[in-house]
């Protein structure tokens, strides 16, 4: 089954002239059938190639998807057109009596910030705790989830020496974990980050679980014990071109970044990107919405 989304939204039509079955929430209200409910809270500045990346990873699944939109109110986007946030964002006001079988929170360009520094961190912890009480599962992406990690559990974040940017190898301590389910034994997944979360942190706090890590990017994907709670580091949702469009830009602004790694044909920018990391974002999020949504979500909230 597709994912369910607003038939005007831009990402639909890019999506079906990649061959990613979507549906139109016009043609989804004739199926008779209790699709689960997503809520994405989008604080990347660059709102539409957000929206289609995490809209791809989550259209390959059999279960029907639909999925709202939210935004903070008490941050203002600066780089997406007012009259699309208008069409399809909700605030946390209007959401806040609704339960979701799923929710996703996704990174944000604030990681050299102190979490309290942030405009919208007091109505960030509010949602945070509301999904505690109104979501089956939550999943939080890079500063996403470095946020859920220090609000639940106090884990600090720390600054890197440099950008760890790039793609790098993993591994999975549990594989008979139903989130990485078909997983490799080694695989790949791009980070994109100036801060980073500890394995040593992580392992002080009984109530979470360290399911993967690298030996280069470190903490990857950490669960808390009743898998309410999902964490992952990095950004398995980005396309090919992501990580070269970011590189492009922070060349432009004359930051000392350096070549994403392991992203380019022999490191080399001159050449085309190679994607490392398809197939285990598909399966990770696909996993997630069976395994630790659908399989545990309740039928009926009320």
């Amino acid at each position: 089954m597709p994912v369910n989304i607003p038939d005007l939204l831009p990402a639909k039509s890019l999506l079906e002239a990649e061959n990613v079955f979507v549906m139109g929430e016009s043609r989804a209200v004739t199926q008779d059938i209790r699709p689960l409910r997503i809520l994405i809270l989008n604080l990347m500045p660059l709102k539409i190639k957000t929206e289609t990346h995490l809209l791809r990873v989550l259209s390959n699944t059999p279960l029907q998807v639909e999925v709202e939109l939210l935004i903070t109110s008490t941050h203002t986007p600066k780089n997406t057109p007012s009259q699309h946030l208008i069409s399809f964002y909700k605030t946390f006001d209007e959401i806040k009596g609704k339960n979701y079988d799923g929710f996703i929170i996704t990174g944000a360009p604030v990681e050299l910030l102190d979490f309290e520094k942030v405009t919208y961190w007091n109505e960030l912890q509010k949602i945070m705790d509301w999904s505690k009480t109104h979501v089956t599962s939550t999943l939080h992406i890079c500063w996403g989830a470095q946020a859920g990690l220090y609000h639940h559990y106090g884990i600090p974040k720390h600054e890197l020496p440099a950008k760890l940017f790039g793609v790098f190898e993993h591994f999975v301590y549990d594989p008979t974990e139903p989130l990485v389910r078909g997983f490799d034994d080694l695989f790949w997944a791009p980070h994109s980050r100036y801060t980073e979360v500890r394995k040593e942190d992580i392992e002080k706090v009984d109530n979470l679980i360290l399911l993967a890590d690298s030996e280069e990017a470190g903490p990857y994907i950490i669960l808390s014990k009743d898998r309410s709670q999902v964490f992952i580091t990095g950004h398995p949702e980005y396309d090919k071109l992501t990580l070269g469009e970011e590189y492009q830009r922070d060349q432009k602004k004359g930051l000392s970044t350096a070549i994403p790694k392991n992203y380019y044909l022999n490191d080399d920018p001159s050449k085309e990107a190679v994607v490392r990391w398809r197939s285990h974002a598909q399966l990770l999020y696909s996993n997630w919405l069976n395994y630790y949504v659908y399989q545990s979500t309740p039928y009926d909230w009320s």
